[in-house]
């Protein structure tokens, strides 16, 4: 797929896509979405052929910021995202893969809070940085990186002398959704679906509900019936969610123990993400980015 945003299942049928009740009832390769920040993308750029290291904004169609040395990221980045990618241009292994991580720390401690979640590892650290490999983008050799085609990454990285690699291993529960992923299907008879710009606004107003803690209540939206489907579908997820497991560090939002952030689920008919909206998400939407 190309290199967009991961969205949540439930919110890709306002349009009326159902490719996702497909999704859910498919098999697919499922990997633990660590909460790391900021994402650090690195390879080789296949313009120039050419070792780099950025944020996502390798990707931007304008103001496009590759770095190639430590005086690129001077000239492009500056505070703790700068002192990130010195650290990673240093650290990081070369590879002729482009792979984006998740940054979650620097060594040297056991406890390691990235982003909105706590993260606890069983020993101290000692390499230098700490990060977490979950995407590989693909380019033809000549292409720009604004056309690179984003797959799980599928690989295993060993720990070097200076960077630890977080790579846990996901996996779920099988239960059958056949009956109410059928159901979903003739519901789905009932609805009017909206066009992209009607969805974009439902999204907006969706995700206030998420960060002011409110349910979201079907009767409170002009298009009541689309709501109540997407509640049906964002059901089906959070049960899938429900049955998910990784054995990754222990995983903490303030004091409270939780799963992680949640999980990158993909097959041939798309890549989501598995988070529970409620608890992670919300925390994350009212949470200072103390790294940017």
């Amino acid at each position: 797929m190309k290199n967009t945003h991961l969205e949540h299942p439930e919110d890709s049928i306002l349009t009326g896509d159902l490719s996702v009740l497909d999704w859910f009832s498919t098999n697919a390769h499922l990997s633990v979405k660590m909460d790391g920040a900021p994402a650090i993308v690195a390879g080789i750029n296949p313009e120039n052929g050419k070792r780099f290291v950025g944020t996502k904004s390798v990707f931007n169609k304008v103001k496009i910021k590759i770095n190639h040395s430590h005086e690129e990221i001077e000239q492009n980045h500056t505070g703790a995202v700068a002192k990130i990618l010195h650290h990673s241009l240093d650290c990081l292994p070369v590879t002729s893969s482009i792979i984006q991580y998740d940054f979650i720390g620097f060594g040297g401690d056991d406890t390691y809070t990235p982003n909105t979640i706590t993260y606890i590892f069983d020993e101290i650290v000692s390499q230098d940085i700490i990060v977490a490999p979950h995407t590989q983008y693909h380019v033809a050799d000549g292409s720009s990186l604004r056309d690179a085609v984003a797959t799980p990454f599928l690989g295993h990285l060993d720990d070097t002398d200076t960077c630890k690699f977080v790579q846990p291993k996901a996996w779920q529960i099988d239960e059958d959704f056949d009956d109410v992923i059928g159901f979903a299907r003739q519901m789905s008879q009932l609805v009017d679906f909206v066009d992209e710009k009607d969805a974009a606004k439902l999204k907006i107003e969706l995700n206030k509900c998420v960060r002011e803690g409110r349910e979201v209540a079907p009767e409170t939206f002009y298009n009541s019936r689309l709501i109540s489907f997407w509640l049906l579908i964002k059901s089906i997820k959070d049960d899938i969610l429900f049955l998910c497991r990784n054995n990754g560090p222990k995983s903490y939002i303030g004091n409270r123990q939780c799963g992680g952030e949640g999980y990158v689920r993909t097959n041939e008919f798309g890549m989501f993400k598995l988070v529970n909206r409620e608890k992670f998400s919300h925390a994350n939407f009212n949470l200072a980015k103390s790294w940017s």
